[in-house]
């Protein structure tokens, strides 16, 4: 790596915290951060996928599981305490642990609202509070802190596709990503969201599974193609690295153009 990639791009001596890291877009990101030089935590509610991503990512570098149900504060905390002891610090934050929840309007019922609330929303806030002490402790004004919020293009938009509460979770977290951004900055933290399109997870397996729906949604994309875990997780080292030192309160759609032609 030549000294600019170095100087600018470079993760290295980092710890990170990705949430989901086990799977889907936190997988991607995960695999970029340890690529780019990064230790890497990664925390989802299955010890079992958690124990098998980390064995498997710790080809690429020091990948640390730390299973957790980050549905309830008391959980957070305990993950939090459990980060504090490992005694690397954090530097990176990012909040990608979510779900959805799809019926039809009439039938909607509260838990399914409420279960994508509490994860998508609530759950991101607690961590960056439990958290922060950590960061804080880490940043500096020559080498800041970074949190990222994983929104999604369905925060930006007003198609449903009855998934009603998703896409209020993700405008929130977006609109949060703003309000920590201007409250961080002077302790040292950068704030930034990414907004995703369309990527090959678990969420949208339905899509995959009927090849006509599939057409049906990709001719939505300008750039006829599903993202790539490269899309993602460049963007994501790019957003926690000396390149991005600059930025804090940005969202930054990943879309292939599907906003824009919407």
């Amino acid at each position: 790596m030549n000294d600019f990639l170095q100087d600018n791009f470079s993760l290295q001596g980092k710890t990170a915290l990705v949430t989901g890291g086990a799977k889907g877009i936190g997988a991607m990101i995960t695999q970029a951060f340890l690529q780019a030089g990064a230790r890497v935590i990664i925390s989802s509610r299955s010890s079992e996928d958690c124990e098998a991503a980390a064995s498997e990512f710790s080809a690429l570098g020091e990948c640390i599981a730390l299973p957790q149900d980050l549905s309830t504060v008391a959980n957070i905390s305990a993950l939090a305490d459990d980060i504090a002891g490992l005694g690397h610090g954090l530097n990176i934050l990012v909040n990608n642990s979510g779900r959805t929840w799809g019926a039809p309007l009439d039938d909607f019922p509260e838990s399914g609202w409420d279960s994508v609330m509490d994860l998508n929303v609530k759950s991101p806030f607690f961590l960056v509070q439990k958290c922060l002490p950590l960061l804080e402790k880490s940043a500096s004004p020559e080498d800041r802190g970074r949190i990222i919020n994983i929104g999604s293009i369905a925060g930006l938009s007003n198609e449903t596709l009855m998934a009603y509460s998703y896409g209020p979770s993700k405008a929130a977290i977006l609109h949060m990503t703003g309000a920590l951004a201007r409250d961080l900055a002077a302790r040292n933290i950068n704030v930034n969201a990414i907004a995703p399109g369309l990527f090959d997870t678990r969420m949208v397996s339905h899509i995959k599974r009927d090849e006509a729906l599939q057409k049906e949604v990709l001719k939505t994309i300008p750039m006829g193609r599903a993202g790539q875990a490269e899309d993602i997780g460049g963007l994501a080292v790019f957003l926690c690295s000396r390149a991005s030192a600059f930025m804090t309160g940005t969202i930054v759609p990943v879309d292939g153009g599907q906003l824009v032609a919407r």
